[in-house]
C-alpha cells in the first residue's frame, strides 16, 4: 500500500495534465451529475452565508458552483500541488479569488485547526486508504452537513477501478484507488452523530449529504 500522506503519489496522479482535463470537462457540461445534485440539495437546504471546507476539491469548481448559490466562503485542502495554477486561474475568471483558501496538505492532520458548516468530499474517500480517519476527521470538522460521493461496493465499481489501478501501475505510479464499503462510511458517520438527509446511487457512485442530528461534543 502507498504512503497515504506522501504527497508525490498523489501529485504523479493528480497532475496539471489532469487539471486542465478536469476544467476542460467543466467547461464543457457543468458538474458530473451526481455532485450537481448534492449542489442542488445543499442550496435547497440554504446556502447563504456558509462556510465550506472542500477536501481534494481539484481545480474547485463545485466550490465554485457553492459560492454562485450563496456559500460565503470555502477553503480547499490538497495533498497534491499539481491543481493550484489551474484552480487559480478558474477562480481568477470567475472573481472569486478572494472568496476561496487553498491549502496543502493531509486532511486529517489539519482537521484539528478548522471548522465549517459544511464539508464536502466528492470522490476523495475512494483516495485514502484509512477511511475512518478522513471520515474522523471530517465529522469533526463541519457543523452541520457532510456531503460526499464514493464507489458502490458492486461488480461494475470494482471492475472499473480494478482498472484504473492496473493502469496505475502500468504508469508506475504510485497512488491507487480504494472501494471502502459504503455500509462502513455511513455507519462512521452515524457514530458521530450524523443521520442520512439526501441519499442518490448509480452504477458507480453513491452521493449523500449526511446531517449533524446530535450536539456536538464539547
Amino acid at each position: 500500500m502507498p504512503d497515504c500522506c506522501n504527497p508525490s503519489a498523489y501529485g504523479d496522479y493528480f497532475d496539471e495534465k489532469e487539471a486542465r482535463r478536469n476544467l476542460r470537462a467543466y467547461d464543457r457540461k457543468g458538474l458530473d451529475k451526481m455532485a450537481r445534485r448534492i449542489v442542488d440539495y445543499l442550496a435547497s437546504r440554504g446556502m447563504q452565508g456558509r462556510s465550506v471546507v472542500e477536501v481534494g476539491g481539484g481545480v474547485g469548481a463545485l466550490q465554485v458552483e457553492l459560492l454562485k448559490v450563496g456559500a460565503e466562503d470555502a477553503i480547499n485542502v490538497e495533498l497534491s500541488a499539481g491543481y493550484e495554477g489551474v484552480a487559480a486561474e478558474l477562480l481568477d475568471r470567475e472573481g472569486l479569488g478572494d472568496k476561496v483558501e487553498r491549502r496543502i496538505g493531509d486532511f486529517t492532520e489539519l482537521a484539528a485547526a478548522m471548522e465549517a458548516d459544511d464539508v464536502v468530499m466528492n470522490r476523495v474517500i475512494c483516495c485514502y486508504p484509512d477511511m475512518e480517519r478522513l471520515m474522523d476527521a471530517a465529522t469533526s470538522t463541519t457543523r452541520r452537513f457532510l456531503a460526499a460521493t464514493f464507489p458502490t461496493d458492486g461488480v461494475v465499481a470494482r471492475s472499473a477501478f480494478a482498472l484504473a489501478n492496473a493502469y496505475s501501475r502500468i504508469r508506475r505510479v504510485d497512488f491507487r484507488a480504494y472501494v471502502h464499503p459504503p455500509d462502513a462510511i455511513l455507519e462512521v458517520a452515524g457514530r458521530a452523530g450524523f443521520d442520512v438527509a439526501f441519499h442518490e446511487r448509480d452504477l458507480i457512485w453513491h452521493g449523500v449529504v449526511l446531517e449533524r442530528t446530535a450536539s456536538r461534543a464539547s
